[in-house]
């Protein structure tokens, strides 16, 4: 089994036990949700030692936390004391404290919290009995049991039963094959290069074959029925070799063919329904030649995993479509080993970041293989890439040492004009230093305490001759995304609202 860094089991513990697997998932579930907490609307208090207190507004209440990457063990004061508080309580004072500041009552999410942990649960119970890929590649994109580290409810699945989901995901360590269809010719509807899913099997005379998501085909299977009844849609089995999916959940990869494949799957999963939209798949081709472009223009080692083309069919398309994407080995230096940022933050067996000797050295290396093609990106081509963590992976040669950045999911990449030059640098600041740097850095100085990560961020950043640099790095401030404020207040996934945090960029 992987390592854990939460709350491991006590000595002489079955790692699977019912009170092992309670415990462990109720302090997994805290970790994010504390950050949203703390980041969105709590006031940190002055005053020393290691559980920094904090007042909540609406009433004043005060709360502490062993602080830290991972806040855990939070405590509130009452009655003359601290008093210790499970998960249970913690969604309730959350849920008090939103409705006192907001004004607004929210149902929805306290559910979602909840669903969160108990998926936590369901997934470390399933993970004892699994075995954990080989190859670290998939080791690291399965790896993510407390994922979004600020996100209320980052493992929730839609709220359905536990068995309905855990044979595909990625944290219990799934592989499965994908369930095969045909189409009938007149109903297929695509774009761009989809060569790659002809030969995933054999389509009879008059159709062409669709991969689909098996736990998608569930979900989606009454609206179906009516297609697989008049012939439209046929039933052709599944692929001979299993694929494996990553930490997006609903994209897969192939390892035998070097292919990913990107699904519709209609659940929610952090702030957005996760299908794959109509305006999103019609604005694809577009969005991806201009990333390819910009990334021909940086050249190597930085890379784009292009999202080639699409296939649907046009009774179904937003449930039935799949998204054609480039695989690895052609995109990587020789001998590099590819791995997913936000694995490096979560910790997994054989994570260069944990095991790096000289992290000075390390760190750098990882800034000059993923800071300058984002700024350039930016700069030359008016790309924005979403380089968060789950978008970006880092190959590191046989040292660990980190030696190329390969970028992903054209989805979430936004084009200037199409957004303001303003709101795109935004976005990028959140999504690179925020999302990206700030986490790889706290996990990096967690494993080596004393290791100052700033200066050597700001004299990268520096290096790049892009009018925004100056007033980042003197600015008080970076955007912190308000992911627990936009759900409580039921905004639009995709609607993006910051609140301003400490600049660690500033003055070092």
């Amino acid at each position: 089994m992987e390592r854990v860094d939460l709350l491991p089991p006590p000595t002489g513990a079955d790692p699977a036990s019912g009170e092992d697997v309670a415990e462990r998932a109720d302090a997994f579930a805290a970790v994010p949700l504390l950050n949203c907490l703390l980041r969105e609307v709590a006031e940190p208090l002055p005053g020393p030692g290691d559980r920094p207190v904090y007042r909540l507004p609406g009433g004043g209440r005060l709360l502490r936390v062993r602080a830290g990457r991972r806040p855990a063990e939070p405590e509130v004061y009452a009655a003359g004391g601290w008093h210790r508080i499970g998960h249970t309580e913690l969604v309730k004072l959350v849920a008090e404290v939103l409705r006192r500041h907001t004004g607004l009552s929210n149902h929805e999410l306290p559910t979602e919290m909840t669903d969160s942990r108990d998926a936590v649960a369901a997934l470390l119970a399933a993970r004892a009995r699994a075995t954990p890929p080989v190859d670290p590649y998939l080791r690291s994109e399965q790896s993510l049991l407390t994922g979004h580290t600020h996100h209320p409810a980052p493992k929730a699945r839609g709220g359905g039963p536990h068995a309905g989901w855990l044979p595909y995901a990625p944290e219990a360590h799934a592989r499965f094959p994908l369930t095969l269809l045909a189409v009938r010719e007149d109903a297929v509807v695509e774009e761009g290069d989809t060569s790659a899913l002809d030969a995933l099997g054999q389509a009879p005379p008059g159709h062409r074959l669709l991969p689909a998501h098996p736990w998608q085909l569930d979900l989606a299977g009454h609206a179906l029925a009516p297609a697989f009844a008049d012939g439209r849609l046929l039933r052709l089995g599944t692929t001979g070799a299993p694929v494996w999916p990553t930490a997006a959940i609903r994209t897969v990869y192939a390892p035998e063919r070097d292919l990913f494949l990107k699904f519709s799957l209609d659940v929610r999963i952090t702030n957005d329904v996760r299908r794959l939209w109509r305006h999103d798949l019609l604005r694809l081709r577009r969005t991806d030649t201009a990333v390819a472009e910009a990334f021909a223009a940086i050249g190597p080692p930085a890379a784009w995993l292009a999202d080639r083309g699409y296939r649907t069919a046009d009774f179904a398309f937003e449930e039935l479509a799949v998204v054609v994407r480039d695989g690895l080995r052609d995109r990587l230096l020789p001998g590099a080993t590819p791995l997913l940022a936000a694995g490096l933050v979560e910790g997994f067996e054989g994570s260069p970041l944990e095991r790096a000797a000289d992290p000075a050295a390390w760190w750098e290396a990882y800034l000059t293989a993923v800071v300058p093609p984002v700024l350039t990106a930016f700069a030359d081509d008016g790309v924005v890439l979403e380089a968060h963590l789950q978008n970006t992976l880092v190959a590191v040669d046989a040292a660990g040492t980190p030696v190329q950045a390969l970028f992903r999911d054209a989805e979430g990449v936004k084009l200037l004009p199409d957004t303001s030059r303003a709101a795109g640098w935004e976005r990028l600041v959140y999504c690179l230093i925020v999302n990206h740097l700030h986490e790889i850095a706290g996990a990096l100085a967690e494993h080596h305490p004393g290791f100052a990560p700033w200066p050597a961020a700001r004299r990268e950043l520096a290096r790049h001759d892009l009018p925004e640099i100056p007033a980042l790095l003197a600015s008080p401030t970076l955007p912190g995304k308000t992911n627990l404020l936009l759900r409580w207040t039921g905004a639009d996934g995709a609607d993006a609202r910051y609140r301003p945090l400490p600049n660690p960029l500033r003055g070092t």
